[in-house]
């Protein structure tokens, strides 16, 4: 399965831990959410252009309740 996401603004909690919130669609179009704890690029790959596009998306989120999400 493939999904294409975009970062959202919400912030929550899953399982006790703080998770952004991405809005995706799946390749036959269905809508989901998906809940990132963390990113991360392979210490072999330079991560420079990564860093500075998850900067510019990720602001500091506001804080939602998880049911609110769902």
């Amino acid at each position: 399965m493939k999904i294409l996401m975009e970062s959202t603004d919400q912030i929550t909690s899953l399982d006790g831990v703080p998770v952004r919130v991405w809005q995706g669609t799946t390749e036959a179009g269905v809508p989901c959410k998906v809940f990132v704890h963390r990113l991360a690029v392979a210490s072999s790959e330079d991560s420079a252009q990564f860093d500075e596009e998850l900067r510019q998306q990720l602001p500091p989120g506001r804080s939602v309740d998880l049911r609110t999400v769902l």
